[in-house]
């Protein structure tokens, strides 16, 4: 626990120096949000109906965004192979480089998400199934796009692979999230999704740190 509290306050920090590189995925999703509606049409009747996608795709794409920084600075500087190297374990350490990844990248969303979703007229009915799909999902964004992320640490340029490496195991968790959130709008019952999403995160939070160690050993050695 002391490595991976250490590891957990070094990355905070090293985001807490580098505030543009935590403001960016940010103001891409209000952007992206805000700027909906001028596109496609200021209709309340219309926008209340693409609410929940235009929201998730917006919350999926900011993290996509923001991926590649859980692991990078760690490549370039050598600290990377220094955890690999090191007595403590790795998944362990994995985990708290995901944890502090979702909490400057993930955990905003869950702020920001209601505010913008009131731009889009959102009924207030679907207000907190939107946060606590945004709860349940943003963390299985940010430990899925870890292993693709240690797949492709070592490439130069890897944005376009670790997009197509991710963006298909992210269409489920976007189908039953922005279902979850167009049922509680129209009044239907969301145990179903909201169960089947629990699950996923379960299942990424037993796997995905074993998954992206093997994956950052395969990228290194």
């Amino acid at each position: 626990m002391s490595a991976f509290n250490a590891v957990l306050k070094r990355d905070l920090l090293l985001t807490y120096r580098n505030r543009s590189e935590m403001a960016n995925p940010l103001l891409f999703f209000v952007l992206v949000i805000t700027l909906f509606p001028l596109a496609i049409s200021p209709e309340s009747s219309v926008l209340k109906t693409l609410a929940p996608g235009v929201v998730w795709v917006a919350a999926l794409l900011a993290s996509l965004l923001s991926l590649d920084t859980i692991f990078r600075t760690d490549f370039e500087d050598g600290s990377l192979e220094q955890l690999l190297v090191s007595p403590h374990s790795l998944p362990a350490l994995v985990m708290a480089k995901v944890l502090a990844h979702w909490l400057v990248a993930g955990l905003p969303l869950l702020v920001l998400a209601p505010l913008l979703a009131v731009l889009l007229y959102l009924p207030s009915e679907a207000m907190l199934t939107l946060v606590l799909t945004l709860a349940l999902g943003t963390p299985v964004l940010s430990l899925i796009g870890a292993i693709g992320v240690g797949l492709t640490v070592g490439l130069r340029k890897g944005g376009m692979l670790l997009s197509l490496l991710v963006l298909p195991l992210y269409i489920p968790l976007l189908i039953f999230a922005s279902g979850a959130v167009d049922a509680a709008a129209s009044g239907l019952a969301v145990n179903g999704q909201l169960a089947i999403m629990g699950a996923l995160l379960i299942l990424a939070l037993t796997l995905t740190p074993f998954a992206t160690a093997a994956a950052l050993r395969i990228s290194l050695s």
